[in-house]
């Protein structure tokens, strides 16, 4: 049997495990799909870095797909399904992937960015057509795979993660130490993952999409012997609906999460009960006050706040109690960090209250590294082991952190980040324009939406926006692409060529740019 669903397959062989729109499997029938995933991947030959990557909308197999891959002591790669298949193929030939699993969904996709990567096998779930494509059946590879015990000796390897990059290339980064158990074997790892806070709760509730670090949990908390449920893509009202039917407990989501069930009629939100939740952490973005305080008042004080980055994990952490009492914090920083150190222009250390450069302490030392590029991770720290995820903010007297702003470029849209540089390459190819900024504006459900500030090359023929937006999305998955486009006579670059984006966003918001 596998090692993670062993206890829960002999305890209780047909108690629901694991569940999604289409399917719901016993732990018996988790433990089968686990062993021959993870035998599967034994018998492939992976490579040195060991990678395998998915690409597929939420679904039953992406939760199995990441967990026989850790079971194998495979680096399993999340890539973002909303990606074209020229994005993917950089991530799987950046990565090193050997064996990529696909969806119906972007199934012919996912070939092309494996055929262009040179990825040796392409393996589709719910694609009866798989084989004509030059992908393998999962259905016909899991039955050719042994549904023996795999090995336990194995050591466990970390997710990559990918990060948008500020040169429109993602960087891949390996799931911090602060959010991956360790251990010297996939036992040990195993054991350390039933100490994950989630693991003491009963069923999880996995809304956001699973290329992001928090919603991928719910393959850890599966791991730890909880059921997970599934949901596909997001539906407010069916959110509700599956914690009153499966009495959910714990979930992971993001402001718009939160705003588009507020949104709902009163009496949508009034059939359904909610109160078997015992945990919801919130995380990727900071949430209107406003909006914290309604959930509260809807949910419970439920709330835990996580505030970081992937390339580090969690930083600062705030539960409902604390952020009444310190509303638009985003906490305290927790161990391995020591403090939040605020820098003004000179570098020079700031004092409480006062707004500048928001870095953090590591203990250990580490800070934050990007893989193969030390210009990078050198231009993220103060000093060895004081790093920054690029924000402005301030500390209170009482240690509390606050974020006010960004000194990076990135846009977060919905809890996703957004690098203006990759549209802002696109858009200056058009034979029209001469110059392009793009900038994160308010957005009421999105927290920031994507603007292209554009100087024509003759202002008396300016490209329009409909052509810029589908040149952009041509090009670059439908996320990353402006909403708006603007015509100006100039963004302002300076001497040196650079572009100060703070004083290019600032009309556009009427108070502080708030984002976490």
């Amino acid at each position: 049997m596998a090692l993670i669903a062993v206890d829960r397959a002999r305890e209780r062989p047909d108690e629901l495990a694991l569940r999604d729109d289409r399917v719901a499997m016993r732990w018996a029938e988790v433990d089968d799909v686990l062993n021959r995933v993870a035998n599967g991947l034994h018998a492939a030959d992976l490579g040195a870095a060991r990678r395998v990557a998915v690409y597929a909308e939420n679904a039953v197999e992406v939760v199995l797909a990441h967990l026989g891959a850790l079971l194998a002591g495979a680096s399993s790669v999340p890539v973002n399904f909303h990606l074209n298949a020229d994005e993917a193929a950089y991530i799987l030939r950046d990565s090193q992937t050997k064996v990529l699993f696909v969806g119906p969904e972007n199934l012919e996709r996912g070939i092309e960015a494996a055929r262009q990567a040179g990825v040796p096998r392409v393996i589709a779930w719910r694609s009866p057509d798989a084989a004509g494509h030059g992908a393998e059946a999962w259905e016909t590879w899991l039955a050719a795979s042994s549904d023996a015990e795999p090995p336990r000796d194995v050591s466990p390897r970390p997710n990559l993660m990918y990060t948008s990059g500020t040169t429109g290339f993602p960087k891949g980064v390996d799931l911090a130490p602060t959010m991956f158990a360790g251990g010297a074997t996939v036992v040990e790892h195993v054991a350390a993952l039933q100490q994950n806070r989630f693991a003491t709760f009963g069923t999880h509730l996995v809304v956001g999409p699973m290329y992001h670090t928090g919603p991928l949990s719910g393959m850890r908390i599966l791991a730890a012997g909880t059921p997970v449920v599934v949901l596909g893509r997001f539906d407010a009202e069916k959110v509700l609906r599956l914690i009153d039917t499966y009495r959910c407990e714990t979930t992971v989501m993001v402001p718009t999460h939160f705003k588009r069930m507020l949104e709902l009629p009163a009496e949508v939100k009034a059939r359904y009960d909610v109160s078997s939740m015992r945990l919801v952490a919130h995380t990727g973005a900071a949430c209107p006050i406003d909006v914290k305080h309604q959930m509260i008042q809807w949910f419970g004080p439920i709330f835990n706040d996580a505030y970081g980055a992937t390339e580090v994990g969690t930083i600062c952490n705030i539960g409902s109690e604390e952020w009444l009492a310190h509303p638009g914090s985003v906490g305290r920083v927790i161990p391995p960090f020591t403090r939040a150190i605020v820098v003004g222009d000179d570098d020079q250390e700031l004092p409480p209250g006062q707004e500048g450069r928001l870095y953090f302490e590591d203990s250990t030392g580490r800070g934050i590294v990007y893989p193969n590029d030390p210009e990078k991770t050198a231009r993220a720290h103060l000093r060895p082991g004081v790093f920054t995820i690029g924000e402005i903010g301030y500390v209170d007297t009482d240690g509390y952190v606050y974020i006010t702003d960004r000194f990076s470029d990135m846009i977060v849209a919905g809890g996703v980040n957004i690098y203006p540089a990759e549209a802002e390459a696109v858009i200056v190819e058009h034979p029209k324009v001469a110059d392009v900024a793009v900038i994160g504006v308010p957005d009421a459900d999105l927290g920031e939406a994507v603007k292209a500030l554009v100087v024509p090359l003759d202002p008396a023929d300016p490209p329009t926006a409909d052509e810029l937006i589908g040149l952009c999305r041509s090009k670059l998955a439908g996320y990353k692409c402006p909403r708006t486009v603007e015509i100006v006579s100039t963004v302002g670059r300076n001497a040196m060529g650079k572009i100060n984006k703070k004083a290019l966003r600032a009309p556009y918001w009427e108070g502080s740019r708030t984002i976490g």
